[in-house]
């Protein structure tokens, strides 16, 4: 897999960004390691605020602040020109920059001037490995939990970090394995699933969740939705090469269309349950889902728990918020499952 070292602490860059859904690596960053996050940065017109303290590049290096990681990700994961006068100033103090966009920053050559000068890294997280292999199909040992989504943003990410954290609490022998650029940055390793050529994504996959113990769970953080019409190719290579023992659903309440592509409407849960088994038999015949994470922001206080409930009666399985009720009651259900398989199963160390 793919590991990487940044340098603490760190200035979240912005842009002029005022959608928080394309601010989600800065919100994930935040989210999961905030010791380490210690200003932001916007340009005019964003208005993206994730409760850090506002700097410039200089007040930032005054600070001690080691790296400038780029906190947005939008479609096509490009570095638009305006970021590149901030980007330069920051290389040209010393300021490493992280980036998990699809265009490489040493492509950029005001970038690779500016860091090549100060000894400043231009560290480009979506960088798969080099010689990936096809994928095989062939059954590997351990167990596998893959995070799939109605959508793009809709928390699979989220949902992966709060699973591995609670299955530890309660004894399970679980890893949390990133195939994003916000899950690397956050996990230290991983391999960005998205940036792989198509041939390859499926062994991509074996490789992010190889052969281990019986009783070890790899936890997988999912890409795109196999509904989706731009992104769907990503899903489903995941999935196959994945092969996992079992799924969760990540939805967002309300929402009603795929994001960015309003002319295709949300799929419905049933139906993501459905054709992921359809689609997941082919490496896992035993592929089941266990329950469904909802991203419930959107929602009133007073309106939350009776979504849920509602819910889980019409799908016939937990549904919760994972950062509102951990997810408890999914690992129960994903305990009783195994239970029904192998009275014998052992599931953790």
């Amino acid at each position: 897999m793919k590991t990487i070292e940044l340098r603490a602490p760190y200035l979240i860059f912005l842009g002029s960004e005022s959608g928080l859904t394309y601010a989600k690596t800065g919100a994930g960053l935040v989210e999961w390691r905030r010791e380490l996050c210690k200003g932001q940065l916007n340009l005019p017109g964003g208005t993206i605020d994730l409760g850090l303290p506002q700097m410039s590049v200089a007040e930032a290096k005054a600070a001690g602040i080691k790296s400038l990681v780029i906190g947005t990700a939008s479609v096509g994961g490009s570095i638009p020109d305006e970021w590149l006068e901030v980007l330069e100033e920051a290389a040209a103090l010393g300021l490493d920059i992280v980036a998990g966009v699809h265009t490489r920053l040493s492509d950029v050559d005001r970038l690779a001037k500016a860091a090549g000068q100060s000894g400043a890294r231009l560290v480009d997280v979506r960088i798969p490995p080099a010689r990936l292999p096809v994928g095989t199909g062939k059954k590997r040992t351990g167990k596998r939990l893959l995070m799939v989504g109605t959508d793009c943003a809709v928390g699979k990410k989220y949902t992966a970090l709060q699973m591995e954290k609670d299955m530890k609490r309660l004894g399970w022998n679980a890893d949390f394995r990133a195939s994003g650029q916000t899950g690397i940055m956050i996990a230290g390793n991983g391999i960005p699933i998205d940036s792989v050529v198509s041939d390859f994504v499926s062994g991509a996959a074996e490789l992010l969740s190889p052969d281990n113990t019986e009783d070890h769970w790899d936890v997988i953080e999912g890409q795109g939705g196999i509904f989706h019409p731009g992104f769907s190719a990503v899903s489903m290579g995941l999935l196959v090469g994945s092969q996992p023992d079992a799924f969760v659903v990540c939805h967002e309440a309300r929402r009603e269309k795929i994001m960015g592509w309003e002319d295709f409407p949300l799929p419905t849960i049933n139906d993501v349950i459905e054709r992921t088994i359809a689609i997941g038999e082919l490496t896992n015949p035993d592929i089941t889902c266990v329950g469904v994470s909802v991203n419930t922001s959107s929602l009133k206080a007073d309106e939350r728990e009776a979504y849920l409930a509602d819910l889980s009666s019409r799908v016939g399985l937990p549904c919760v918020d994972p950062l509102q009720d951990g997810t408890d009651s999914i690992i129960a259900q994903l305990s009783a499952v195994l239970a029904s398989r192998n009275p014998n199963t052992v599931r953790s160390a």
